[in-house]
């Protein structure tokens, strides 16, 4: 706990001295209904650059006339930079959906039918096609037991035993 702490503390520290760019993907394995449940937090000014710039269009996450067609553009997006295996096997994430919080945009996705987990691998290259400086931060939960892990450019994969 006090490595988290210090890892989100020396972010803060680096945001006050010159722009920072990260992302959290937090994923907890739910028993009861055997899936895993992923959120993904982006700053919206961030992901809304990368977006526009990746499919060549103006991309606005905050106007919900336009939800719908920005939901294709954010699943599109995340599905080819975030990749998971559980015990060894690739699993594919499916679109729960997205929101706006803040200056974050959240993003929502589940993989059902995970009757037990003892490994979880994680490829993550989120932003990493939209700043060198990008970090990504990742917080897992599974049978009582939380990890964490930074990802710094160019690094995109951790793994974690529970």
């Amino acid at each position: 706990m006090a490595n988290i702490l210090f890892q989100w503390f020396s972010t803060a520290l680096l945001a006050v001295l010159h722009p920072f760019f990260v992302s959290m993907t937090d994923v907890n394995y739910n028993g009861k209904d055997k899936n895993l449940e992923i959120s993904v937090r982006i700053f919206t000014d961030d992901f809304e650059n990368i977006l526009s710039t990746n499919y060549k269009t103006k991309v606005d996450l905050q106007k919900p006339s336009q939800q719908a067609e920005m939901a294709k553009l954010v699943n599109d997006y995340i599905q080819k930079h975030l990749h998971f295996q559980v015990d060894g096997k690739n699993v594919t994430i499916s679109y729960v959906g997205f929101e706006q919080q803040g200056e974050s945009t959240w993003t929502y996705f589940q993989v059902e039918n995970i009757p037990s987990v003892k490994k979880i691998a994680v490829f993550n290259s989120l932003l990493h096609d939209y700043k060198k400086e990008q970090i990504n931060m990742l917080h897992l939960k599974a049978n009582g037991k939380e990890q964490s892990y930074k990802l710094d450019y160019p690094n995109t994969q951790a793994a974690f035993d529970f």
